[in-house]
């Protein structure tokens, strides 16, 4: 089942410059997509799109079954949950737990009942010991944690990670990957990730590259590392893994499949020396 369907959608900003040219595709229900993309593709302009924080020049955006206009603009809000890239700039409240209570106390859920949710959700993304600490005591990693938890709360349909990742340090990027692969593999909830971080592209079901508005290219993990001088012609590169592999290739040490991320390109290599 899709559960996002864009048809034929074009945006630009100030009439100008074309952020979305005829952009046409489908998530499924339940999948984790990537949209990646140098900076200026139009990746990030999808996503205000999807919300309607921009308003379309011409095209349709279905959501859930539901076409993006003023009359279901509310409804397609509340299926969606936006996770932006600057972790300072999305919290609220004094205290973790005042931080996800926000949109709980905007939706009147009743204080007893709120407890719950806060702790229910502070515990699925590891900050269930923090629920009184200040922001300022946070790293950037943990108050990406709490956005995750507080978008969480509000039980979207479809999870939107914006750059969620591109203003941490290398251990905060693994903190908020490992927290997105973990909530697909567990929940199911539907993930679409819009990143230039190629590394994170290896753990999605499908892949989608834009380059200056337009879908440059599609497909799954393994369909969209096969061509490297195409990704160079659109601005991306292929992963360390990948890179290693390479490397590898050229020493002899050949695996029978494409090692996409470091793990395992690591379990390929344990178990080459297993079978020496």
């Amino acid at each position: 089942m899709k559960i996002v369907e864009v048809k034929h959608l074009n945006f630009s900003y100030d009439g100008a410059v074309k952020a979305a040219d005829d952009v046409s595709f489908s998530v499924e229900q339940g999948s984790y997509t990537t949209i990646v993309g140098h900076n200026g593709s139009g990746k990030s302009t999808l996503a205000k799109l999807m919300n309607g924080l921009l308003e379309k020049e011409s095209g349709s955006i279905t959501i859930s079954g539901l076409e993006l206009c003023e009359q279901n603009i509310r409804k397609i809000r509340s299926l969606i949950g936006i996770v932006f890239q600057n972790p300072d700039n999305q919290f609220i409240g004094s205290s973790v737990s005042d931080d996800i209570a926000f949109g709980l106390e905007n939706h009147c859920v009743p204080q007893p009942e709120m407890d719950g949710i806060i702790a229910e959700y502070a515990g699925k993304v590891k900050m269930l010991d923090y629920l009184a600490s200040e922001p300022t005591h946070l790293s950037g990693g943990q108050k990406q944690r709490v956005a995750i938890a507080g978008v969480l709360a509000m039980h979207p349909a479809i999870l939107i990670f914006d750059e969620a990742t591109s203003m941490l340090d290398p251990q905060g990027k693994d903190e908020i990957k490992k927290v997105i692969r973990g909530l697909h593999q567990e929940s199911g909830l539907t993930i679409l990730s819009i990143t230039h971080d190629i590394d994170e592209v290896s753990a999605s079901d499908y892949v989608i590259a834009m380059n200056d508005g337009r879908i440059a290219l599609e497909g799954t993990p393994q369909e969209f590392f096969k061509d490297a001088e195409r990704l160079k012609r659109i601005k991306l590169d292929i992963p360390f893994s990948l890179k290693m592999e390479d490397a590898l290739a050229k020493k002899g040490i050949r695996f029978k499949e494409r090692c996409l991320s470091t793990e395992g390109l690591v379990d390929a290599l344990c178990r080459y020396d297993s079978n020496m």
